[in-house]
């Protein structure tokens, strides 16, 4: 049976503010569900989703909130510190924190409710694979052994803990999502639109992607689906190489898109580490999705683009 039958729900949601979780919570509340927001700053939040009910929370350092949690049917849990950035002992720490700790707090926070939740939806990401060139890769396919690897297997497993106290979890494993308001798109589209735009070293790394309707849809999928837990990708069914990809937004823009990004010159803007998962990639297929009747709504990439852009 689907969750969604019957009366509407309360979910709550952290990360809400961000970019998937707002869109998230909007197609919540678009369904008639009522959801409950955490963040560090409740009021700012309130201002950009004003019909969430936020609450005050400190991830990596306490528990949610009891009224937060009271109440609700199910949590997807998508706060975390932004990859995207230059590396630095600091950064890898909140990195690892914000996902981490995080889960652990909000598994600890909702097992121990009066009457906790019977479901928890926790993000998670691709780079649980590592750096694994051709190679197609389902949800059973074994982790790597970079720092990001390491991180995202630790996330996971704070997760799944909810799983011996009778709730049913699901990681979902996102790749790039692709929004033109923020994330790899949002900074993409300047300087494709420029003509500077190109694969990244000698592109032949496999990106995973997926539209942002999509990371929602299987969002709320998951939800929706008793038979669904454990890993899911959330990629869309059709991964590319990083050239194929700066091809593809190249003529969505119409600019060319051919001279390629140097290692050297990524390792000035981003810092040799980050510089380098750049450079690697993963080829991820969504098999359970595909196996348990999800319909993608744009599994190519060319039309994803012409929907996001148009």
């Amino acid at each position: 049976m689907s969750e969604s039958d019957g009366d509407a729900r309360k979910i709550l949601v952290t990360g809400g503010s961000g970019m998937i979780g707002a869109a998230l919570c909007n197609a919540l509340i678009d369904r008639g569900d009522a959801v409950v927001g955490l963040s560090r700053d409740p009021a700012s939040a309130a201002r950009s989703q004003p019909s969430v009910e936020w609450h005050a929370w400190e991830p990596t350092r306490e528990r949610p909130p009891v009224e937060a949690i009271s109440g609700t049917d199910a949590v997807v849990n998508l706060a975390g510190e932004p990859i995207n950035q230059r590396w630095n002992a600091s950064v890898k720490d909140r990195i690892a924190q914000s996902r981490i700790k995080a889960t652990a707090n909000l598994v600890d926070g909702i097992t121990t409710a009066d009457d906790p939740p019977r479901t928890l939806i926790s993000g998670s990401a691709i780079g649980y694979y590592g750096n694994r060139g051709d190679e197609l890769l389902y949800e059973d396919a074994t982790p790597g052994d970079d720092f990001l690897a390491g991180v995202v297997v630790e996330w996971e497993a704070a997760a799944e803990a909810a799983a011996g106290q009778g709730i049913r979890v699901a990681t979902v494993r996102t790749g790039h999502v692709l929004d033109p308001s923020g994330g790899l798109l949002g900074e993409l589209l300047t300087p494709f639109k420029l003509g500077l735009g190109g694969p990244i070293g000698d592109g032949n790394q496999y990106m995973s992607w997926i539209h942002r309707d999509d990371e929602v849809g299987i969002l709320l999928w998951c939800l929706e689906n008793e038979a669904v837990s454990g890993p899911v990708n959330g990629t869309a069914p059709n991964p590319v190489t990083n050239r194929d990809f700066s091809k593809e937004l190249g003529r969505a823009v119409k600019r060319p898109a051919v001279v390629p990004i140097p290692g050297f010159a990524l390792g000035a803007l981003r810092g040799p580490e980050f510089a380098k998962v750049l450079q690697e990639g993963q080829r991820v297929y969504p098999r359970v999705a595909i196996d348990g009747g999800y319909e993608f709504k744009q599994p190519d990439l060319a039309g994803a683009l012409a929907n996001l852009l148009r």
